[in-house]
Protein backbone atom coordinates (compact mmCIF):
# COMPACT_ATOMS: atom_id res chain seq x y z
CA UNK A 1 0.00 0.00 0.00
CA UNK A 2 2.75 2.45 0.93
CA UNK A 3 4.45 1.91 -2.42
CA UNK A 4 1.21 2.81 -4.26
CA UNK A 5 0.75 5.90 -2.10
CA UNK A 6 4.28 7.06 -2.89
CA UNK A 7 3.27 7.51 -6.51
CA UNK A 8 0.02 9.35 -5.72
CA UNK A 9 1.19 12.77 -6.93
CA UNK A 10 2.71 11.37 -10.11
CA UNK A 11 -0.41 9.35 -10.87
CA UNK A 12 -2.76 12.26 -10.18
CA UNK A 13 -0.72 14.54 -12.46
CA UNK A 14 -0.46 11.92 -15.20
CA UNK A 15 -4.19 11.15 -15.20
CA UNK A 16 -5.00 14.86 -15.23
CA UNK A 17 -2.60 15.51 -18.11
CA UNK A 18 -3.94 12.62 -20.17
CA UNK A 19 -7.55 13.61 -19.45
CA UNK A 20 -6.85 17.13 -20.69
CA UNK A 21 -5.08 15.81 -23.80
CA UNK A 22 -8.07 13.59 -24.56
CA UNK A 23 -10.45 16.55 -24.24
CA UNK A 24 -8.16 18.69 -26.41
CA UNK A 25 -8.27 16.07 -29.17
CA UNK A 26 -12.06 16.20 -29.14
CA UNK A 27 -12.12 20.02 -29.02
CA UNK A 28 -9.73 20.21 -31.99
CA UNK A 29 -12.41 18.45 -34.04
CA UNK A 30 -14.58 21.56 -33.63
CA UNK A 31 -11.61 23.96 -34.01
CA UNK A 32 -11.46 25.02 -30.38
CA UNK A 33 -8.53 25.09 -27.98
CA UNK A 34 -8.73 24.10 -24.34
CA UNK A 35 -8.21 27.73 -23.32
CA UNK A 36 -11.13 28.85 -25.48
CA UNK A 37 -13.32 26.14 -23.97
CA UNK A 38 -12.33 27.14 -20.45
CA UNK A 39 -12.89 30.82 -21.21
CA UNK A 40 -16.39 30.16 -22.60
CA UNK A 41 -17.29 27.85 -19.70
CA UNK A 42 -16.19 30.45 -17.13
CA UNK A 43 -17.92 33.20 -19.03
CA UNK A 44 -21.14 31.18 -19.08
CA UNK A 45 -21.09 31.14 -15.27
CA UNK A 46 -19.76 34.69 -14.83
CA UNK A 47 -21.22 36.73 -17.66
CA UNK A 48 -20.33 40.40 -17.42
CA UNK A 49 -16.92 39.87 -15.83
CA UNK A 50 -13.86 41.81 -16.91
CA UNK A 51 -11.19 40.50 -19.25
CA UNK A 52 -8.70 40.62 -16.37
CA UNK A 53 -10.93 38.50 -14.12
CA UNK A 54 -11.49 35.95 -16.90
CA UNK A 55 -7.72 35.73 -17.34
CA UNK A 56 -7.40 34.98 -13.60
CA UNK A 57 -10.13 32.34 -13.66
CA UNK A 58 -8.62 30.57 -16.64
CA UNK A 59 -5.04 31.00 -15.40
CA UNK A 60 -4.00 32.67 -18.64
CA UNK A 61 -1.75 35.71 -18.92
CA UNK A 62 -3.84 38.86 -19.55
CA UNK A 63 -2.15 39.64 -22.88
CA UNK A 64 -2.72 36.10 -24.13
CA UNK A 65 -6.36 36.36 -23.00
CA UNK A 66 -6.80 39.52 -25.08
CA UNK A 67 -5.74 37.61 -28.23
CA UNK A 68 -8.05 34.70 -27.38
CA UNK A 69 -10.95 37.09 -26.82
CA UNK A 70 -10.16 38.94 -30.05
CA UNK A 71 -10.52 35.69 -31.98
CA UNK A 72 -13.73 34.66 -30.22
CA UNK A 73 -15.19 38.12 -30.70
CA UNK A 74 -14.35 37.96 -34.43
CA UNK A 75 -16.13 34.59 -34.57
CA UNK A 76 -19.17 36.19 -32.96
CA UNK A 77 -19.40 34.05 -29.80
CA UNK A 78 -18.81 36.90 -27.37
CA UNK A 79 -18.93 40.63 -27.22
CA UNK A 80 -17.08 43.23 -25.23
CA UNK A 81 -19.04 46.07 -23.70
CA UNK A 82 -17.79 49.14 -21.92
CA UNK A 83 -17.69 48.86 -18.16
CA UNK A 84 -20.07 51.51 -16.76
CA UNK A 85 -17.78 51.99 -13.74
CA UNK A 86 -14.42 52.09 -15.54
CA UNK A 87 -14.01 53.57 -19.02
CA UNK A 88 -10.76 51.64 -19.54
CA UNK A 89 -12.29 48.23 -18.81
CA UNK A 90 -14.49 45.97 -20.88
CA UNK A 91 -17.10 43.51 -19.69
CA UNK A 92 -17.62 40.21 -21.51
CA UNK A 93 -20.94 38.77 -22.64
CA UNK A 94 -21.87 35.70 -24.64
CA UNK A 95 -23.83 36.07 -27.86
CA UNK A 96 -26.59 33.73 -29.03
CA UNK A 97 -24.00 32.10 -31.28
CA UNK A 98 -22.18 30.88 -28.12
CA UNK A 99 -25.07 28.63 -27.07
CA UNK A 100 -24.45 25.82 -29.59
CA UNK A 101 -20.69 26.09 -29.03
CA UNK A 102 -21.14 25.65 -25.28
CA UNK A 103 -23.51 22.75 -25.86
CA UNK A 104 -20.80 21.09 -27.91
CA UNK A 105 -18.13 21.81 -25.28
CA UNK A 106 -20.29 20.18 -22.58
CA UNK A 107 -20.99 17.22 -24.89
CA UNK A 108 -17.25 16.76 -25.43
CA UNK A 109 -16.63 17.04 -21.68
CA UNK A 110 -19.23 14.33 -21.06
CA UNK A 111 -17.69 12.14 -23.77
CA UNK A 112 -14.21 12.56 -22.28
CA UNK A 113 -15.53 11.71 -18.79
CA UNK A 114 -17.33 8.64 -20.13
CA UNK A 115 -14.15 7.46 -21.87
CA UNK A 116 -12.10 8.05 -18.73
CA UNK A 117 -14.54 6.30 -16.41
CA UNK A 118 -15.14 3.34 -18.74
CA UNK A 119 -15.32 0.18 -16.66
CA UNK A 120 -15.69 2.09 -13.39
CA UNK A 121 -18.97 1.43 -11.59
CA UNK A 122 -21.20 4.37 -10.66
CA UNK A 123 -20.70 3.70 -6.93
CA UNK A 124 -16.91 3.75 -7.41
CA UNK A 125 -17.19 7.04 -9.30
CA UNK A 126 -19.16 8.60 -6.44
CA UNK A 127 -16.59 7.47 -3.86
CA UNK A 128 -13.75 8.71 -6.06
CA UNK A 129 -15.32 12.13 -6.55
CA UNK A 130 -16.06 12.35 -2.82
CA UNK A 131 -12.42 11.62 -1.99
CA UNK A 132 -11.21 14.20 -4.53
CA UNK A 133 -13.55 16.79 -3.00
CA UNK A 134 -12.14 16.07 0.48
CA UNK A 135 -8.57 16.30 -0.81
CA UNK A 136 -9.44 19.62 -2.45
CA UNK A 137 -10.99 20.88 0.79
CA UNK A 138 -7.91 19.83 2.78
CA UNK A 139 -5.60 21.64 0.38
CA UNK A 140 -7.84 24.73 0.39
CA UNK A 141 -7.58 24.93 4.18
CA UNK A 142 -3.81 24.58 3.99
CA UNK A 143 -3.62 27.25 1.26
CA UNK A 144 -5.63 29.62 3.45
CA UNK A 145 -3.31 28.93 6.38
CA UNK A 146 -0.29 29.68 4.18
CA UNK A 147 -1.77 33.01 3.06
CA UNK A 148 0.04 35.78 5.01
CA UNK A 149 -3.11 37.91 5.21
CA UNK A 150 -5.09 34.98 6.62
CA UNK A 151 -2.35 34.25 9.16
CA UNK A 152 -2.27 37.87 10.31
CA UNK A 153 -6.06 37.96 10.64
CA UNK A 154 -6.07 34.82 12.77
CA UNK A 155 -3.43 36.08 15.25
CA UNK A 156 -4.51 37.37 18.64
CA UNK A 157 -4.81 41.19 18.59
CA UNK A 158 -1.66 41.76 20.64
CA UNK A 159 0.41 39.66 18.23
CA UNK A 160 -1.26 40.97 15.08
CA UNK A 161 -0.31 44.50 16.13
CA UNK A 162 3.29 43.45 16.62
CA UNK A 163 3.04 43.24 20.39
CA UNK A 164 4.53 40.53 22.54
CA UNK A 165 1.29 39.07 23.80
CA UNK A 166 1.45 35.94 25.87
CA UNK A 167 -1.43 34.22 24.13
CA UNK A 168 -0.38 31.00 22.50
CA UNK A 169 -2.45 29.59 19.67
CA UNK A 170 -2.86 25.87 19.66
CA UNK A 171 -2.95 24.13 16.30
CA UNK A 172 -6.44 23.35 15.13
CA UNK A 173 -7.41 19.73 14.82
CA UNK A 174 -8.51 18.71 11.36
CA UNK A 175 -10.67 15.76 10.51
CA UNK A 176 -8.99 12.93 8.63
Amino acid sequence: MADRLNSFGFLLRDVSRRYVQRFERHAADISLTLVQCRALAHLEKNEGISQARLAELTEVEPMAMVRILDRMEAEGVLERRLDPDDRRARRLYLTTKAGPVLDEIWRLAALTRAETFAGVARAEREVFIGVLERLDANLSVLDAQDDPAARAASRPPALAAGGKGRTRRLPTKQEP
